[in-house]
């Protein structure tokens, strides 16, 4: 627990702090003075006054601002140029751009030093999707696809590789939709309703690479090495079942405690059957193998990270697009939507896996942040912007009336947002979750 509130105010902390400074430079930089820079909303806790600027923590970590000279009709005027209305619009835009840019940029900048480290990826990402197997009782086996289908195109779009059709079908969780494929030189169009898996509700079909696990030690004395098996043994199937993935296997293995299984494994190229009787540990069956999946490894230079930092955050923009599309056509389902306390288990989740987990989570959350902020909501950044750019095709400013009732309907926008995330939030959780009787 103190390891996730940790995180969480680690992540937080610094994703606001960024944005914040995006608005305080620029603002400077253009000549408008600049009252108070706050971290947090509400009462403040702790500050200091410096250059005119009060700089201070405010006690509701959620968010931030920065408090300029007549940023709005409201304020007191005095008509000198450091306020900011009465700068010139093409001068305002870039104050309130600045916020949005800086997370898309903090993004790159963190996925830049990941990559610099080098990662480990599973190999068959981006790899064409050649089925290699199918899930029993899957939305691709009630369909019809088989071992050996290329997948070819998604609702329309298509999907060269293995990641592209993760992505089309994660957003597309209980709805019908058109996947076609090659078989023996012609194609196919199946219409499949993908699973929701997991509390997010990720859409999948139930298929899987050709890749299987290697088995990379064998504890002596174990079930695993009574019945003949051996460090660099790829596991091919158990009971007759094509396994994918280790955790697969392992899930597998736990089901049957102080029963025979049959391990289907390939050895030096060589194709074998061995019946193995798991050991009960606990209530759990127990071999004794240690697993890895099929991975590469990516070890990169500055200039080839910072290429690849930007095409990643170029294809992660793509998908929170398609995302926020899918939202309002129905095709994605809210659930997939995150709040503040998912957000801070998977901060903890991701600080417990290392630094360089929680840097790859942190990109991925200042992106969101940075790309959501630029949505022409009253309220948000985008928002006024958006109002800078009605008024430019007007000619003429709106009255504040105007600008207020616009304001207000954002902010009625925003609150249904985040009491939906929220929901979704609690929802996740399972001791609040059986508290919800109407679920």
């Amino acid at each position: 627990m103190l390891l996730t509130i940790l995180a969480f105010v680690f992540v937080l902390g610094v994703l606001i702090f960024v944005h914040e400074l995006g608005h305080f430079l620029m603002a400077r930089r253009i000549g408008v003075r600049v009252i108070t820079f706050s971290l947090g909303f509400g009462p403040k806790i702790v500050g200091f006054h410096r250059g005119g600027t009060e700089y201070c923590i405010s006690a509701v970590p959620l968010g931030g601002y920065v408090k300029m000279a007549g940023e709005t009709p409201e304020d007191p005027r005095t008509g000198q140029p450091d306020e900011f209305l009465s700068k010139t619009k093409w001068e305002r835009f870039q104050v309130l751009v600045m916020g949005p840019v800086m997370n898309i940029l903090l993004a790159v900048f963190l996925m830049w030093i990941v990559l610099m480290q080098g990662a480990h990826v599973p190999a068959f990402l981006d790899r064409a999707p050649v089925v290699g197997a199918v899930e029993k009782g899957s939305p691709a086996e009630r369909s019809g696809i088989r071992p050996g289908d290329l997948i070819v195109r998604v609702a329309g779009h298509t999907v060269p590789t293995w990641e592209d059709l993760s992505i089309a079908v994660g957003a597309r969780a209980k709805h019908d939709i058109p996947i076609e494929i090659a078989r023996g030189g012609e194609t196919i169009t199946l219409s499949i309703t993908p699973d929701a898996r997991t509390k997010y509700e990720i859409g999948d079909i139930g298929v899987y690479p050709d890749v299987h696990p290697t088995i990379t030690q064998v504890t002596s004395g174990d079930p695993a090495e009574k019945a003949g098996l051996r460090a660099g043994d790829i596991v091919i199937s158990f009971n007759g079942q094509t396994v994918t993935y280790g955790s697969q296997l392992t899930e597998a293995i736990a089901r049957y405690p102080g029963r025979t299984v049959v391990f289907g494994v390939r050895r030096a190229g060589e194709p074998l059957d061995l019946p193995v009787t798991p050991m009960a540990h606990g209530k759990k069956g127990w071999v004794g193998i240690g697993l890895i999946d099929e991975f590469k490894s990516v070890h990169l230079g500055p200039w080839a990270a910072a290429k690849m930092s930007v095409q990643r955050n170029y294809e992660f923009g793509g998908q929170i697009f398609q995302t926020l599309v899918g939202l309002l056509t129905r095709e994605t389902s809210p659930r997939q939507l995150m709040g503040p306390v998912a957000i801070a288990q998977l901060s903890g989740e991701s600080a417990a896996l290392g630094w360089i987990a929680l840097f790859s989570f942190m990109a991925f959350v200042s992106l969101n942040l940075g790309i959501l902020n630029l949505l022409p909501i009253p309220i948000l950044d985008g928002g006024h912007i958006f109002i800078m750019a009605l008024e430019g095709l007007a000619q003429r400013d709106f009255s504040t009336r105007v600008k207020e009732g616009m304001l207000l309907a954002g902010f009625a926008a925003l609150m249904l947002l985040m009491v939906t995330v929220i929901y979704n939030d609690l929802t996740r959780i399972e001791w609040i979750q059986r508290l919800m009787f109407w679920r």
